[in-house]
Formats: C-alpha cells, sequence, structure tokens
C-alpha cells in the first residue's frame, strides 16, 4: 500500500511574499516533539515573525511559535524554541553562502504535512522597498480589475 502522498497547507506566512522577493524555495523537515506535532497537525502554528539561520553546519528556525498542546502535560514544549531543520549537506551549503551576502535572509513560507511528516518550505529573499511594496500592490489592483471587467463581457 502506499504512503499518504497528501500536500496540506497548515500555516502560511502570506507577509512574506509581500514584504519579500522570493528568490529560490527549499523544502526542510522540521524536528519536533511529539506535543509540537500534535499542534503542528491541529494548524496551531503562526510563521508571521519566523526565519531561518544557518549556524555550524546547521540550520535552525527561529521565532516560529507553536501553541502549547491542550492535553499536553509537564512535557509540553516552549512555544518559542528554536528547532532544528533538516536539509542536505550541500543544500546547507549553499543556503550558507546565500545568507552571507547582503540583505539576503531565509524565511518560513509555509508548513505542511507530506507522507505524514510536517515540512516546512524555506524561501531565500530579499528585502523589499516601501516603493517596491506599493508597485506591487498597485499592479495586482491593475490585474484584478482587468479580470473583473473580462469576467463581465
Amino acid at each position: 500500500m502506499s504512503k499518504n502522498v497528501k500536500n496540506n497547507a497548515l500555516a502560511q506566512n502570506k507577509k512574506a511574499r509581500h514584504d519579500y522577493n522570493i528568490l529560490e524555495t527549499v523544502e526542510a523537515g522540521m524536528v519536533l516533539t511529539g506535543t509540537e506535532i500534535k499542534s503542528v497537525r491541529a494548524s496551531r502554528i503562526n510563521l508571521k515573525d519566523g526565519f531561518a539561520q544557518v549556524k555550524n553546519g546547521e540550520a535552525w528556525l527561529m521565532n516560529v511559535h507553536i501553541s502549547p498542546y491542550d492535553q499536553g502535560n509537564i512535557f509540553n514544549h516552549d512555544p518559542l524554541r528554536n528547532r532544528k531543520l533538516l536539509l542536505h549537506k550541500k543544500q546547507l551549503k549553499q543556503l550558507g553562502e546565500e545568507t552571507k551576502k547582503k540583505g539576503i535572509t531565509l524565511v518560513p513560507l509555509k508548513v505542511y504535512l507530506k507522507n505524514g511528516f510536517a515540512k516546512v518550505l524555506i524561501g531565500v529573499a530579499q528585502g523589499k522597498h516601501e516603493y517596491d511594496k506599493r508597485e506591487t500592490i498597485k499592479r495586482r489592483d491593475q490585474e484584478r480589475e482587468i479580470r473583473r471587467t473580462l469576467k463581465n463581457y
């Protein structure tokens, strides 16, 4: 019997695509405790202020809030603890080199389940200026208006 191949988005960082230009994306596994994975499966995760770093040849997911599990006991986890990301050595090396460039950061874009494992989509991102954000909003509104007028005809 084949494994469940369902991409189920549990959390998304919608603000990331507004604040950053995403240059490329990388899928990574997360090292989670028992109560953390139960909270993640219940979609009790917030990526809004999260970021990733490569330190000493390891990737870490920082400042991502996973709410404590409701039925957890004394073994419940710290909601803001740093979580290790599982990547191949080549990917770690490449991400480490990318983040050394000025203005490049690693941003979590979404968390989902794949074959029963929690995965995070990490974006190699470059910050946008305020005028770039306004341009993006203007372009999106124009495209929406074009679709609306074409729909009516």
